[in-house]
């Protein structure tokens, strides 16, 4: 298929995985289970770190699978679908940017490391193997969970030229970008030392 017939599809497809993005799985967990909303409790993020602070081990797992499978569905059935690497970058960003500014939850989203892993791990599963080691050795480490994210997603970019995977690597460097503008408040506090650890409310 030449890349002029691809667009419609390719617009369909971007457009259904921004829409799958901005379902705000901590908002909705955190409804289901009775916890404040984590848009206005703990650090104010909709995310699984926030979550684990406000209610616990369980809904902050439903929180990061729900936030990677976000990220991994549209990437997946993309790759089934088009055979098309553009196409398949185009359909993650849009499921990363469907997380951050999410339609249904007034464009307030959260920091997108799940959902930008869940992309990574339907680009790459070798690649996404990687990236969850290095992530779990910072955070093992340092026990700063926006330590971990920073330093996996700036190494990803070079796992992906390693393995080959150019087009995912240009796709990366901006999905990198995105996260060290969502963490800025957390580099600013890890430079100051006050940066709270993983669980701690």
């Amino acid at each position: 298929m030449s890349d002029i017939a691809l667009l419609l599809p390719a617009a369909v497809a971007a457009t259904l995985a921004y829409l799958l993005g901005s379902l705000s799985t901590a908002v909705i967990v955190c409804r289901l289970t009775g916890l404040p909303d984590p848009r206005t409790e703990g650090s104010k993020n909709p995310g699984a770190t926030n979550v684990l602070r406000l209610g616990g081990k369980l809904p902050a797992a439903l929180t990061l699978v729900g936030d990677a499978l976000k990220g991994f569905l549209p990437v997946l059935l993309a790759r089934l679908a088009i055979d098309h690497p553009p196409t398949i970058a185009l359909v993650a960003l849009a499921a990363f940017l469907g997380h951050l500014y999410p339609v249904f939850f007034e464009f307030r989203g959260g920091k997108g490391v799940a959902t930008a892993l869940g992309a990574l791990l339907g680009v790459s599963g070798t690649v996404g193997a990687l990236a969850l080691l290095a992530w779990l050795a910072v955070s093992l480490t340092s026990r700063r969970s926006s330590l971990a994210a920073l330093v996996t997603f700036a190494l990803v970019p070079a796992f992906l030229l390693i393995d080959g995977q150019r087009t995912y690597a240009v796709l990366f460097v901006g999905i990198a970008a995105f996260l060290f503008w969502t963490h800025r408040a957390n580099l600013s506090r890890l430079i100051a030392g006050t940066e709270p650890l993983i669980g701690k409310r």
